[in-house]
């Protein structure tokens, strides 16, 4: 005859526990809860991969499965300097992957010193990952990066989101050096605002928020930028402002879906440039936030965040 076990109340309830929360439980019963740590933008271990001969540096959290989402940070930007409003909100939906390109911040290696060289190295970056298809977002610089990219490899890219940038050739980037100059004896925070908000009380506002939303991270922040890597990427952001009359006939080349996002108000690059893309490309979406500069997407994170899943999900 079969002997039967009596189950306690305590048993079932830590059954019923074991199906919805992460627990363990003793043989009489009790109840042993396990902390599981959340994966984000604070805690993403840092990881290397070899590019060339070369370790790159670089996080990734998020869901596992679906189409990986790239960043492409902007001029003079590591893994620290995108707004985890932004990159733990894409990650809700999407595995999404920061970096530092060669020579970069913790990556080793020689930064070119243009725009289509860095997109070399991103592309390589991809493929050292073994990923076969991704979608890429690039913030200013970055989407100088993107274009080239999507331009060189179209087959690697599924969908591409450009923030706060523009084609070649890019309306007010020229004068990029005299806005660089008009930020000397600013804090790190007062250029952050300077450069990437207007100035009403709500933009800047926003704007606090979000500098101190990128100082959250504590553990295993990236190195300071070299002065090489910064006279490269400099270098690389001023060729690309040089006047080109084939620029928006080469993008007419992107057939991939595009979503702009640009702040009304960007101050090193003006919003006609997204008028301008938008035009030229056959499969693009334009998003303008109004009393926005050239960090619209960290100022209207919510917002952004949403329009960029529903763009991607499509």
């Amino acid at each position: 005859m079969k002997a039967f076990r009596t189950i306690s109340a305590a048993s079932i309830l830590c059954v019923t526990l074991f199906s919805v929360a992460t627990v363990s439980c003793s043989e009489e019963g009790e109840i042993i809860t396990q902390e599981v740590q959340v994966v984000n933008h604070r805690n993403a271990k840092t990881k290397f991969v070899k590019v060339k001969g070369n370790d790159f540096a670089y996080r990734t959290w998020g869901k596992e499965d679906g189409i990986p989402l790239i960043l492409l940070p902007g001029l003079g930007g590591s893994m620290d300097d995108w707004d985890p409003a932004v990159t733990d909100g894409l990650a809700q939906k999407y595995k999404v992957i920061i970096f530092d390109n060669q020579g970069v911040a913790s990556s080793k290696g020689t930064t070119p010193n243009t725009v289509q060289g860095m997109a070399d190295d991103a592309i390589d970056f991809i493929k050292a990952l073994n990923l076969s298809k991704v979608n890429i977002m690039g913030f200013s610089m970055g989407g100088f990066v993107a274009q080239r990219v999507v331009l060189t490899q179209p087959t690697l890219i599924n969908k591409v989101i450009l923030t706060g940038t523009g084609p070649k050739g890019a309306i007010g980037l020229s004068n990029l050096p005299n806005i660089i100059a008009g930020t000397a004896g600013l804090s790190p925070e007062e250029s952050f605002l300077k450069f990437g908000f207007t100035q009403s009380a709500a933009s800047i506002a926003e704007g606090k928020a979000s500098y101190g939303r990128i100082q959250l991270r504590t553990t295993e922040r990236d190195l300071a930028l070299s002065d090489a890597t910064s006279n490269a990427q400099f270098t690389a952001v001023l060729s690309w402002a040089q006047p080109d009359a084939n620029a928006l006939e080469e993008i007419k080349m992107i057939k991939n879906p595009v979503l702009i996002v640009h702040g009304e108000n960007d101050l090193p690059v003006a919003v006609q440039n997204a008028h301008n893309m938008k035009q030229n490309l056959e499969h693009a979406e334009l998003l303008v936030f109004p009393d926005s500069g050239h960090a619209s997407f960290f100022q209207n994170h919510n917002a952004f965040v949403a329009k960029a899943v529903a763009f991607l999900s499509e």
